[in-house]
């Protein structure tokens, strides 16, 4: 039996080139809320009201929000001065949620890219993650996940796509894909 199994406090990554790692770590907050777990999403290089799931979390009482993002796209190797400061006051509010005074599970959306992208480094997230108090579980999320990320996961899904709709010129849909 693993020594956390009374609770929570593991780590997840769900990662791969596939769709659906942002959906699945929304519906394990919906879980975690449900059954009466304060949790917190922290959104890296995101920004906006356009998505679906922001709309739906907005409408929800006991599900905090915050995002960290310019609303541009980011190309890898041309972020600029403001992503890291956004991406650093991300990393600071994950500090203070994996306090463990306030949340039970802490989500950080897009932490995988954003250490891809060379805008903050693994090890930093890994140092902020390593602090947090006991019982408090991470999800962490995006493709590219980092091997040191992989390495202190309790738990790592990786999404693969097998087919797309985008592939058959399918556009994306509102309510589906944001």
């Amino acid at each position: 039996m693993c020594p956390k199994s009374s609770g929570l406090g593991l780590v997840q990554v769900y990662t791969g080139v596939g769709k659906g790692k942002t959906t699945a770590a929304l519906g394990l907050a919906l879980r975690a809320w449900g059954r009466g777990l304060r949790v917190i999403v922290i959104q890296f290089m995101k920004v906006g009201e356009d998505y679906g799931e922001i709309l739906a979390l907005k409408k929800l009482s006991g599900i905090d929000l915050f995002q960290y993002g310019r609303d541009q796209l980011i190309i890898k190797g041309k972020h600029t001065e403001e992503d890291v400061r956004l991406a650093r006051q991300g990393l600071k509010k994950a500090t203070e949620a994996l306090s463990g005074k306030k949340y039970d599970v802490v989500i950080l959306d897009e932490v995988n890219v954003v250490t891809h992208f060379g805008i903050v480094t693994a090890e930093e997230v890994m140092d902020v993650v390593r602090s947090r108090a006991p019982g408090v579980e991470v999800v962490m999320t995006g493709r590219y996940a980092p091997q040191p990320f992989i390495d202190e996961a309790d738990l790592v899904t990786e999404m693969r796509m097998i087919k797309h709709p985008y592939e058959a010129g399918v556009l994306a849909r509102a309510g589906i894909e944001f």
